[in-house]
């Protein structure tokens, strides 16, 4: 099996295809940078979503959770993540709270 390249300046890329929408991955994310969105084609009615690449830590975490091994983060020699910041704290308990997907009106918080 050939070792997944990162596409180019990308932190986190999620293989749908493989994906089943558990939100397991969601749920992981310390930074909010994944969501679930609706997706009609999808058995459970959605799709994991990246809602806000620029806010990945690259802890791996949702890598390390995918049972399906469908999500991938790129290595740190290969890309400058960002800090954990208390405004990526606040959108990832919001998506908690909005049934892990990321509330139509959230608005950012400066």
């Amino acid at each position: 099996m050939a070792v997944m390249a990162a596409p180019e300046n990308t932190p986190v890329w999620v293989d749908t295809s493989r994906c089943k929408a558990c939100d397991i991955c969601v749920d992981a994310c310390p930074a909010g940078v994944l969501a679930m969105k609706a997706e009609p084609t999808s058995t459970l009615g959605a799709m994991i979503s990246i809602v806000a690449p620029e806010a990945c830590i690259g802890c791996n975490e949702c890598e390390l959770t995918c049972p399906d091994f469908a999500i991938y983060v790129a290595e740190k020699k290969e890309f400058k993540f960002a800090k954990l910041t208390d405004s990526a704290k606040a959108r990832q308990e919001a998506i908690k709270n909005n049934g892990y997907r990321l509330p139509e009106d959230y608005k950012e918080a400066n």
